[in-house]
């Protein structure tokens, strides 16, 4: 959950260091940092962090050391905002920052906007487009050096990675463009060139649209396609969203609304999923994997209402919750939490 608040370069701040390390001391299994991004101008906002240099790493350390002491897994999103670049924070207006100030050109696989309210990109040439995939590839190589121990490669939601594998928005003739294997070349060529330069012990997930809610767009059969091309190439779990590269996209947003493609690919594929999207409740989150529909839940905006929610979950239901840190046990029942969950 993008926290726009790296307001100096994209360095990571003491807000960091207290949002993620709450999330940590709340007794989530992994904490992943927000979508982070490998070069300045992929920035969502202004505000966006960054590892595009090793000053980051710096900031960094000290919050992946946190949140393992915690007994939790850091974990960080590597993003690139592609033509969705240069908005401003969303609580001062999500408008295009343009050219002038604190904005810049976006670019992306063809000179499409995202809509009439954004800016026009640029069309991205071969050269940039393996500049492109170098910066993942070094900034994969900083987030390892800076205590990650797992790496997420943000493919999803319309950012550039998505560009490049919708039919919607990329319009190029060349091999980034056309067929389905053209279109996810970008994709894998990031894939396989960061998972040969990290440890093979780090494992290496990416986050997919699985669909994006549009005729003639990108769907589950390309997504299905797209996992097994990304699975041989190194991917050890796919975190399945949707949506976000089309503002005609049709959806309805309510509880479990994307679980049924972490099932389908997890099922079709063979491949580990991560289920995400309105898991509000302990009993709905168990009950994907007991069900196996996927193999792991991710939280995002019910741990910005409760970072503690992880806790609360496991008392809710094995009766009572282990994980409280020491600091924090006068405030439960008998040393355990025994409450219920709200």
């Amino acid at each position: 959950m993008c926290q726009y608040s790296s307001k100096t370069d994209g360095l990571a701040t003491d807000w960091h260091m207290v949002h993620l390390g709450s999330r940590a001391s709340g007794g989530a299994g992994m904490v992943m940092a927000e979508a982070t991004a490998v070069r300045p101008e992929g920035r969502i906002s202004q505000w966006d962090q960054g590892i595009w240099s090793d000053a980051h790493v710096d900031a960094l350390r000290p919050i992946t050391a946190f949140i393992s002491s915690q007994g939790s897994v850091p974990a960080v999103q590597l993003a690139h905002a592609g033509r969705k670049a240069a908005h401003a924070a969303p609580w001062i207006g999500t408008g295009y920052l343009g050219e002038d100030g604190e904005g810049w050109i976006p670019v992306a696989p063809s000179a499409l906007p995202y809509d009439e309210k954004s800016g026009m990109p640029e069309e991205l040439s071969k050269e940039e487009i393996s500049d492109i995939v170098s910066a993942f590839t070094d900034s994969a190589v900083r987030s390892v050096d800076a205590g990650y121990r797992v790496l997420e490669l943000h493919l999803a939601h319309g950012y550039l990675g998505c560009e490049f594998l919708s039919p919607l928005s990329n319009r190029r003739t060349d091999e980034y463009g056309g067929s389905l294997e053209n279109r996810a070349k970008f994709s894998l060529d990031i894939i396989k060139s960061v998972r040969g330069a990290i440890p093979d012990s780090v494992p290496l997930f990416a986050r997919i649209s699985a669909t994006e809610y549009v005729e003639g767009g990108w769907d589950i059969e390309q997504s299905i396609q797209l996992t097994k091309w990304m699975k041989d190439a190194g991917v050890d779990l796919v975190d399945c969203s949707s949506g976000g590269n089309s503002p005609a996209q049709q959806m309805t947003a309510e509880p479990n609304y994307q679980v049924s493609f972490a099932a389908e690919i997890r099922e079709r594929t063979g491949i580990l999923t991560g289920a995400v999207g309105l898991i509000t409740e302990a009993e709905q989150a168990e009950a994907i994997l007991v069900d196996e529909q996927a193999d792991a839940i991710f939280v995002g905006r019910e741990l910005l209402r409760n970072p503690y929610w992880p806790l609360y979950a496991q008392a809710h239901l094995d009766g009572a919750a282990t994980g409280w840190q020491d600091q924090y046990i006068r405030s439960t029942f008998d040393g355990t939490y025994k409450g219920p969950i709200a």
